[in-house]
């Protein structure tokens, strides 16, 4: 899982006082892989969270896998094109073959 803190041009966001980001995501990833982990629990799991970008830090993981697994959120193939998307950068660039697991809604 991915984290980074939320730029724009000229403006740079309050940060809460003794808001920890790594902390979150990590705790945030953890419930998912329980909750899944009980449904499926012959699956091995290898949890890391990584402060950037998801793009290319995916990229990066998936150096020497045997596959990248990724979520859609289902923005659709016009939007997708309007806003960029993590799994088509993926597709294209990622190391391994790349698995894309489309949710129900």
């Amino acid at each position: 899982m991915t984290w980074d803190l939320p730029v724009a041009y000229d403006w740079f966001p309050q940060i809460p006082a003794g808001w920890d980001p790594q902390a979150d995501v990590t705790k945030s990833l953890h419930e998912i892989i329980e909750r899944e982990c009980q449904a499926h629990p012959d699956v091995a799991v290898y949890p890391r969270v990584v402060q950037g970008h998801p793009a290319p830090v995916l990229i990066e993981a998936s150096r020497g896998a045997d596959l990248l697994v990724l979520g859609c959120r289902g923005h659709g193939e016009f939007a997708g094109m309007l806003l960029g998307s993590t799994s088509a950068h993926c597709v294209s660039h990622a190391h391994c073959p790349v698995l894309i697991v489309r949710g129900d809604g």
